[in-house]
């Protein structure tokens, strides 16, 4: 089956350029409809994102020829002037790469290529022969494209196979009346692909009420409903539950930011020191990243409040009821699996429209939910006819895993009324 072809690519078995979301979807629309909201996504986490010049994540393909020891990467990515008077130039775009594996990378080489696609602004548009990336202008409100191409040869097919994926950093200077400043996008491509479980697995504990259901390495082309829908359809039943982390998703929305692109300010960097060393929010990064959302009036009311709370009344947990719905959201550095433990995660946004079309998916019920080791289970959102209470109970020893087990979504027995749906 198509929604097969990417695996079976990686696996040195397919051959032919393989479209990330689409075919490992086998949904035509998934590319063009999901990565179309991926600008507003990625400024809604951070409405000063590269000083007016905002560069999208894009659409990527993967080509692979059976049983070939090297592989390629292609993508076009978009540079955005998202302001509405001032132009904008793209000085500089230097990109760098990393493979993640399961075994040692020694043997495995790894180049980039960048190459500009310009179709609008001012000046020669051809790209040089060389690399070289000349200073180009991006009018207000309007665009332009990079294209990447990411070669990896390895001395054997079989070191090409334990790659789980492919890191890459575009680092670029954004350049006009603001002055010259340096910011950079990252992209994760996954490079394995599980199949589709045929049967429940059993669960953790023996039993078979709460199933984890291994993904691939999710990233900003995946669609969350397609996601449910290729990977928990064939073991859920109406009476379920398909139950997905708040981290899974908000990756699939692209709300990570890497420290390098966050500047502390001043509430940042006072807030975040009223907090317990293992909090998301103990560090200045941690803590812009919700000021950036939030509003720094907000943060600084909100701690002010906390720190006096505290003192003179001895609760606990005002700040985060006074900072919004994103302060309890935000996963610092090292709160998941490779490479996204280098990353600040924010908490999900629509919840309620995306529980909504995953449920319409894989037609029983849907959660996103927030589950910590110590046994807190906070649901964030649920569609129709789930029974909350029961759903929290199945969840209390945080089944899923967002780490190495790769398993960010659990389909849990019995916990959903079937006629809602």
């Amino acid at each position: 089956p198509r929604a097969c072809a990417l695996a079976a690519g990686a696996r040195g078995g397919g051959g032919g350029p393989t479209t990330y979301g689409r075919d490992t979807a086998d949904v035509e629309s998934v590319s063009s409809g999901w990565l179309a909201g991926e600008r507003e996504r990625i400024i809604g986490g951070n409405p000063n994102l590269g000083d007016g010049l905002v560069l999208t994540r894009g659409a990527w393909e993967l080509e692979r020829g059976p049983g070939s020891a090297a592989l390629t990467l292609k993508g076009r990515m978009r540079f955005h002037n998202i302001t509405r008077r001032r132009e904008l130039f793209v000085n500089e775009v230097k990109p760098s790469v990393q493979v993640l594996s399961d075994a040692s990378i020694e043997g495995v080489d790894v180049r980039v290529r960048v190459t500009p696609d310009h179709f609008v602004g001012y000046g020669d548009a051809r790209p040089r022969p060389d690399g070289y990336w000349m200073p180009y202008i991006v009018e207000a409100g309007s665009a332009t494209d990079a294209l990447l191409e990411v070669t990896v040869k390895a001395t054997a097919a079989a070191a090409l196979d334990q790659l789980t994926a492919v890191w890459l950093r575009v680092a670029y200077v954004a350049y006009g009346p603001h002055g010259r400043t340096h910011h950079a996008q990252h992209v994760v491509l996954p490079l394995q692909f599980p199949e589709p479980p045929s049967a429940a697995p059993a669960a953790d504990d023996g039993s078979s009420g709460v199933v984890p259901v291994r993904t691939h390495m999710l990233c900003h082309l995946d669609d969350p409903a397609e996601v449910a829908r290729r990977y928990a359809c064939p073991v859920a039943r109406p009476d379920d539950v398909v139950a997905i982390g708040e981290t899974p998703l908000a990756v699939m929305q692209g709300r990570v930011r890497h420290p390098e692109g966050i500047r502390p300010g001043l509430v940042a960097r006072l807030a975040c020191l009223v907090f317990h060393p293992t909090s998301s929010l103990a560090t200045a990064c941690g803590m812009q990243a919700l000021v950036d959302v939030a509003g720094a009036w907000r943060v600084a009311f909100a701690a002010l409040a906390a720190a006096a709370a505290r003192v003179l009344l001895r609760m606990r947990g005002v700040f985060y009821r006074l900072a919004g719905r994103q302060a309890p959201l935000i996963d610092d550095v090292s709160g998941t699996l490779p490479p996204y433990d280098q990353f600040v995660c924010l908490g999900p946004t629509r919840v309620e429209d995306e529980v909504e079309r995953m449920a319409e998916a894989v037609g029983c019920g849907v959660a996103i939910v927030d589950v910590n080791d110590l046994k807190r289970v906070k649901i964030l959102a649920a569609s129709e006819g789930v029974d909350t209470s029961k759903l929290t109970e199945a969840l209390r020893p945080n089944p899923a895993g967002n780490g190495e087990e790769q398993t960010p979504v659990v389909v849990v027995r019995g916990c959903n009324a079937p006629e809602a749906h």
